[in-house]
């Protein structure tokens, strides 16, 4: 009988292999939506389809949908066809991650000749085909290539038809396919780390360890809800939508064995396309109650269990097939900070004020300029540039700057941005005053300026919200500044949609601050002196909102000049 010590060791170990297994996906992904901002995800599986560990590199809602996955691959694919060297793929919004940018590539195990379980992994990438990254299609017919659970490999055998056919529908052809060829062999290297493993502890398959992990944290899962309060509470959020606001509504039940979080009263779909299919929605829903309840806890399939999410068919968090989906992500960032305002009622001084919540992402599309001759050399590119704004002040702390909360995804450096296409970032720097003032500040938003280069022109997609509905502060914090947008010469555009940016124009965006936990008041002089030393406020600000003197004002400003910020 194999040891607890020794089934301890074996979970450490399959933590240690998926996140090896991401790791290889960052080192070897074409697209810079992976190897720069880290939005994918990695995971083992037993031979029923659960999942058993997840990397720490990766974003939830990659993860926790991905934990729904793979069953669905068993189910299509059907066990008993499966054979050494297959890789499946899918890019289902509704089987997979939430919408047709995410591939999630499912690779079966073998061991001494016999199915011991499956690897699993999604990348987002730049390009599927269709309207491009957006939110201007009425259909998912419109947003992209649609790839039903098949076959990527046979037998290690890749089909040819098939990357013909992805090859023909998009617009980088070689990076897409790139990915296709990390997403697998990422499985592979992962499958050969478990194959160690197995050989090392003289085991035939998971079913053991499979067992100890998803038995212990069912119970400390069940044991941190049996410590908890009974009791139900609502949250609301009113944010932008598309082309009118969407309300978000939740009600979260502490009960016995379970915690309960149900979205009945939340608006019904879009037209365009920020629909939410429900997998994504159970991800973010899981994510929020998972923070806030057990977050020290493994995700695996055991431990999300006892999160029960729901919520009416037909609404913008359960869309039905064939709604426009491509930015889902906008609305599911949003759920967390949804799901806070419930939990702050249940448990006080716990959850954060709100944060930007979305990525501030978009996308450029460049091309050689069409109101005059081009010069030799231009060319198209697709440019998927990832941002943050800030996160809310927590109970005890700031927020942080330009972080992204709920998803994790990294912030993308300039010279990486530039490097793939023909555009310029003239700017990108800390937005002073965007976080909400507090006893806790809020985190810093950013300042971003870009254009095409010369002899280009380019559309943007945006993918904003808190454009009308900033970050709301708790516990009588201040509210986070708003994301605005515009034209070079001030020309407003809208948070969500394309726009056409011409040859020496750019776009100018702020994005928006998290807000402020606790009274403005009661905050530190000396952290509103630093916060002024610093640049995240301004004189102005610092007088206003926290009640700095004018003699204070100018010492903190000449310690700034002389060099002194200590």
């Amino acid at each position: 009988m194999t040891s607890t010590v020794a089934h301890q060791i074996m979970w450490n170990r399959l933590i240690s292999i998926v996140e090896e297994q991401a790791q290889a996906l960052v080192r070897t992904a074409f697209s810079t939506s992976v190897r720069e901002a880290g939005d994918l995800s990695a995971g083992v599986y037993d031979a029923a389809g659960r999942m058993l560990a997840q990397a720490v590199t990766g974003t939830p809602g990659h993860v926790n949908a991905m934990a729904d996955a793979v069953p669905h691959f068993i189910r299509c694919i059907g066990a008993d066809t499966m054979r050494p060297g297959d890789v499946y793929l899918t890019n289902d919004p509704w089987l997979g991650t939430g919408h047709l940018h995410d591939i999630t590539v499912c690779s079966p195990a073998f061991y001494q000749d016999r199915l011991v379980g499956f690897f699993a992994c999604t990348a987002h990438v730049t390009d599927i085909g269709g309207r491009g990254f957006g939110a201007d299609a009425d259909s998912v017919f419109e947003e992209g290539l649609h790839l039903p659970i098949m076959r990527f490999a046979a037998a290690g055998q890749v089909d040819a038809t098939l990357v013909q056919i992805v090859r023909s529908n998009v617009r980088e052809p070689d990076q897409l396919i790139g990915d296709l060829h990390a997403l697998a062999t990422c499985n592979d290297i992962g499958q050969r780390r478990l194959v160690d493993m197995l050989a090392e502890f003289t085991l035939t398959d998971l079913d053991g360890v499979s067992d100890f992990i998803l038995d212990h944290s069912r119970q400390a899962t069940l044991d941190r809800i049996a410590a908890l309060p009974r009791g139900r509470a609502d949250g609301h959020m009113r944010i932008d939508g598309y082309a009118r606001p969407v309300d978000l509504r939740v009600s979260v039940t502490f009960a016995d064995d379970h915690v309960a979080c149900d979205w009945t009263g939340t608006s019904g779909p879009d037209p365009k396309g920020i629909n939410v299919p429900m997998v994504y929605t159970k991800a973010y829903s899981c994510y929020a109650l998972k923070c806030a309840i057990a977050p020290d806890i493994p995700n695996n399939a055991a431990s999300l269990e006892p999160f029960r999410i729901s919520a009416p068919e037909n609404t913008i968090v359960n869309a039905l097939h064939p709604a426009p989906v491509a930015l889902r992500h906008v609305i599911g960032h949003l759920l967390p900070d949804t799901i806070f305002a419930a939990l702050d009622q249940l448990l006080p001084d716990t959850v954060p004020a709100e944060g930007a919540g979305c990525l501030c992402n978009f996308q450029m599309s460049v091309r050689p300029r069409s109101d005059a001759p081009a010069p030799d050399g231009a060319r198209r590119a697709e440019v998927l540039v990832f941002n943050s704004g800030g996160t809310g002040a927590r109970p005890t702390l700031d927020g942080m700057n330009a972080t992204a909360f709920p998803s994790g995804v990294m912030t993308m450096p300039v010279e990486a941005t530039e490097q793939v296409g023909p555009v310029v970032i003239w700017r990108k720097e800390l937005r002073p005053d965007s976080g909400g003032a507090g006893r806790y500040r809020g985190g810093l938003g950013q300042v971003m300026d870009v254009g095409p280069r010369d002899g280009h022109e380019m559309d943007l997609s945006a993918m904003f919200d808190r454009v009308d509905h900033p970050a709301r502060g708790r516990r009588d914090g201040g509210d986070g500044a708003p994301t605005t947008v515009a034209l070079g010469d001030g020309t407003p555009l809208r948070g969500k949609g394309r726009h056409l940016i011409t040859h020496g124009s750019r776009a100018c965006m702020a994005f928006p601050g998290g807000a402020g936990y606790g009274s403005a008041a009661d905050r530190d002089p000396a952290d509103v002196r630093r916060d002024l030393a610093l640049g995240y406020v301004t004189p102005a600000a610092a007088k206003a909102d926290y009640g700095l003197s004018d003699d204070d004002i100018a010492a903190v400003l000449a310690a700034v000049r002389r060099g002194d910020q200590g």
